[in-house]
């Protein structure tokens, strides 16, 4: 059983799929591991620290790619230099484990069938208490939620903290996270430590409690539909309901002096959380960073990869935070894929299981099929959309 690591050419991906203490683990289970030249360097390990964990390093990435039995990698294949896609590397039969955006760029899945690879989207691990440890959207969205703060805390031309000085006191800053899944939650903490008064929204009345117990003031909206989609996202809601979120959420977004909003629907456009009117209200100095910005952004003004100023607001539209700490990300990364390797692999041999709830999940391709109906719904839409245009 040969498991390769890829080396990430997306200019901005600076992330490893496996860190050697991992692949050490994974040949002490007497795997065989192959890492492509370099692919650590820009997550600060380097091609010794793989041979010390066991790995042999490959130089030739065709060779890396065409002959291994599981690739695994972190942004989702791309076309190289020459020309060609990665996934034209792959033998057929080999499985490919990564970030793959099956909802959002579904053309990925059909080049897959085509290639008849088995393909498990890291995207579509189930958030179930049993794949907690595989959970990579959890893990990485984590980094990103405290990420966030650190740079709208360097952004803002204000101190965080309650201070009192011999000067007069300092008043703490105001923040509002909207949105608390795992990036908002762990914003909220960050914010927290850093001696803020935090404010926080979701349409989700559930997660009210785990916001107050880190300190923070829930923003309440009632609302008259279901706002929790299936696996505990936050659900699409009807206009009417956003319109109500909106006027709710106007005045708290006014008196903040950082907005960081986080929140994202799996293969949709990001919902529109402030306006241009909000951001308008806001005081001349103060920030937003907008974590949605790869989908859209939920501020109207968020310009994706950029920072801008917008009658004296800050809007900072990052993409791929969590890349920009590529060492815990990879390290935490590297812990789902392995979590993950050990329902795949038994007795040194690959299984795929469909019996397995997480397996079944995640898999979005095998035999020359597309395994999810959600992928296929979103290819179909995709192709309609083509013809239309």
């Amino acid at each position: 059983m040969r498991i390769a690591v890829a080396k990430e050419i997306e200019v901005c991906e600076r992330r490893v799929a496996l860190n050697p203490d991992t692949v050490a683990r994974l040949v002490k289970q007497g795997l065989e591991v192959w890492v492509e030249a370099g692919a650590g360097e820009r997550s600060f390990f380097d091609d010794a620290a793989y041979v010390a964990a066991g790995a042999t390093i490959v130089s030739d990435s065709g060779k890396l790619w065409g002959e291994t039995d599981v690739l695994l990698k972190v942004s989702p294949p791309q076309e190289r230099e020459d020309g060609r896609l990665e996934i034209d590397l792959l033998r057929e039969g080999a499985v490919l484990i990564s970030f793959l955006n099956p909802l959002g760029n579904p053309v990925v899945a059909q080049q897959l069938v085509n290639r008849k690879v088995t393909a498990l989207s890291m995207e579509l691990i189930p958030r179930t208490t049993r794949a907690q440890s595989m959970d990579a959207l959890s893990s990485q969205a984590s980094l990103a939620g405290y990420k966030a703060v650190l740079i709208a805390a360097a952004a803002l031309p204000k101190y965080f903290p309650m201070l009192t000085t011999a000067a007069g006191t300092i008043a703490p800053a105001k923040v509002f996270i909207m949105g608390a899944g795992v990036a908002g939650l762990q914003a909220i903490a960050t914010a927290r430590r850093l001696g803020a008064v935090v404010e926080a929204f979701d349409i989700r009345p559930a997660v009210k409690e785990e916001v107050q117990s880190l300190g923070a003031k829930f923003v309440e909206v009632k609302l008259e539909e279901e706002t929790t989609a299936q696996g505990g996202y936050a659900k699409e809601i009807s206009e009417a309901s956003k319109q109500r979120t909106q006027e709710v959420v106007a005045e708290h977004v006014k008196n903040s002096d950082v907005v960081i909003t986080t929140a994202q629907v799996p293969g949709r456009k990001a919902p529109l959380l402030v306006t241009a009117e909000m951001v308008a209200q806001m005081k001349p100095g103060s920030v937003i960073v907008d974590l949605a910005a790869e989908q859209g952004g939920n501020c109207a003004c968020t310009d994706p990869g950029k920072d801008i100023v917008w009658n004296g607001v800050t809007i900072i539209g990052p993409i791929n935070l969590p890349s920009s700490m590529p060492v815990h990300a990879s390290q935490l990364y590297s812990k789902n894929l392995t979590s993950l390797l050990q329902l795949l692999i038994k007795d040194k041999a690959l299984q795929v299981d469909f019996t397995d709830d997480i397996i079944d999940a995640a898999c979005i391709t095998h035999a020359g099929e597309i395994r999810n109906q959600r992928v296929k719904d979103a290819l179909q839409a995709s192709a309609t959309q083509l013809v239309r245009d």
